[in-house]
């Protein structure tokens, strides 16, 4: 364990007493650990970063304020990197040496606050004290990068306990990242993320953090933080006030579970109607309230009598371009990410434009799918392995091609508002299939519409067994008055 130099002169407040002076910047990453990209159901290619205000550092012992009218305080113990030597456009392999110190920090934030951030973080994360870091400062040049563990209990509970080796991206490619596009300067300070585990904490909660190296013996300490409830409510004439919703909730505790919602996907009740109902009756239903844009056309199971009821997880393809294909097609690219991202009772639908020219999923994709829960694939292109494909999963498509997906195709983004089969689908729509096709459904229609499709079907059922039986169509078909009597008197209703 190395002591911190002396601060500057002018430098007295004791919130930076961890720290060689105040940073003129705090930079964090986004996602980060493995276990924490698989918790949140999203794998990113590359590390994404936001700024913290260093008027938001505070030292171990201290507390911090949850902020009036907010609910969702969450902690996340990270190990916090402190640059000992400006790094301006370093080399991965120098990267590592222009880091000072480690030590540890913990990335408060306040979920009520994300939503008017879009991803900045300035309102959920900038808040006075939502950044405790130390109590005291490891050499980094003493220290294997890779070999570093962070440990956060909550009341004394272990909660976060992982290591270096569980990054998506080394420490020494964040450092030499972040230099591609900015002048780190000595006392910066950069969180590295945390690991699956973080959660919400309340008023008289205590936070404790530790960084340390296992081989090599050492330790941080514990940074201590207590939580406080604040009484200075927002002011709403000013600026955007906190707001929950169930996602929020959701990705501040962790879990559906740990928030007390209940399961995700459909509702079973809705989706054992949805799984009885046929597609040419909701497709019916949803046209008499205005809805005639709802059918994926062109698509069709690849294993005839499949069924499929979900909702959507969406993936966008656009035109092979060769030097797009070559940015965008390899490694852990936009459709790896979303197959493996897919949720339980999700449908993957693929926006392909049409093309058919090239398979856009195969065995191995499938399989990964069926692994995570998925009800099924959609895709308005071709599908490579068809036959292993169609006894793995649900599958409709437009046609079967042996080609790979960059003979047609770069995979571009995932979870936006795409066009499969000349509909729109959105992420969270309704998707049900069967031998007639697809149709996407609303969530907001989705039990009107079922409820009135069974009941057009049973309809639809009476009047076939009537004219099997040698009726004739005409004021049966639709039903006159004289023949919804009969009907009715036969079901036994009024």
């Amino acid at each position: 364990m190395t002591t911190p130099p002396a601060p500057p002169a002018h430098v007295t407040d004791d919130r930076f007493a961890a720290l060689p002076c105040r940073p003129g910047k705090i930079v964090a990453v986004h996602l980060s650990y493995a276990s924490r990209a698989e918790q949140r159901g999203r794998r990113p290619a590359h590390p994404s970063y936001f700024l913290k205000p260093s008027s938001s550092v505070a030292a171990s012992g201290g507390t911090v304020e949850r902020p009036a009218g907010t609910e969702l305080l969450a902690f996340e113990g990270e190990i916090a990197l402190v640059i000992g030597t400006e790094a301006r456009r370093v080399p991965l392999a120098d990267a590592w040496r222009h880091v000072g110190w480690v030590t540890a920090a913990n990335d408060l934030g306040v979920y009520d606050l994300r939503a008017n951030d879009k991803g900045s973080n300035v309102r959920s994360k900038g808040g006075d004290g939502f950044t405790p870091i130390g109590p005291s400062l490891l050499d980094a040049a003493a220290l294997d990068p890779a070999a570093l563990r962070v440990r956060t209990w909550v009341n004394g509970r272990l909660v976060q306990d992982d290591t270096t080796a569980g990054l998506l991206f080394p420490l020494a490619q964040v450092v030499a990242d972040l230099s591609q596009h900015m002048t780190l300067e000595v006392g910066d300070v950069v969180l590295t993320g945390t690991p699956a585990g973080s959660s919400v904490v309340g008023p008289g909660d205590v936070v404790e953090v530790e960084v340390d190296s296992p081989a090599a013996g050492v330790a941080t300490g514990r940074l201590v933080t207590t939580v406080t409830a604040g009484s200075t409510p927002f002011d709403p004439a000013l600026g955007s006030t906190p707001a929950v919703d169930d996602r929020q909730r959701e990705e501040a505790w962790g879990s559906r579970e740990a928030a007390g919602l209940p399961a995700p996907g459909l509702d079973p009740a809705l989706r054992a109607k949805l799984e009885a109902a046929p597609t040419a009756g909701l497709s019916a239903q949803l046209r008499k309230r205005g809805l005639d844009n709802v059918v994926l056309d062109g698509v069709a199971p690849l294993r005839p009598g499949a069924r499929l009821v979900g909702t959507a997880r969406t993936l966008r393809f656009v035109p092979n371009r060769e030097d797009l294909f070559a940015s965008h097609g390899g490694g852990y690219n936009a459709q790896k990410r979303c197959f493996d991202a897919v949720g339980e009772g999700e449908v993957i639908v693929i926006e392909a434009r049409g093309e058919t020219g090239s398979g856009t999923l195969g065995d191995v994709l499938a399989l990964r799918a069926r692994a995570r829960g998925a009800a099924g694939v959609v895709t308005d292109g071709g599908v490579r392995d068809s036959e292993a494909v169609a006894g793995i999963l649900p599958v409709f498509a437009a046609g079967r091609h042996p080609a790979v997906l960059g003979r047609r195709h770069v995979p571009w983004d995932t979870d936006v508002t795409i066009s499969c089969g000349g509909a729109t689908v959105q992420p969270g729509d309704i998707l049900v299939g069967d031998d007639d096709g697809v149709v996407v459904v609303p969530p907001s229609l989705a039990e009107e519409v079922a409820d009135a499709a069974l009941a057009q079907e049973e309809e639809d059922a009476w009047i076939a067994e009537q004219v099997a039986a040698g009726a004739p169509v005409d004021g049966l078909f639709p039903m006159n008055a004289q023949w919804r009597a009969r009907f009715e008197q036969q079901r036994g209703r009024p």
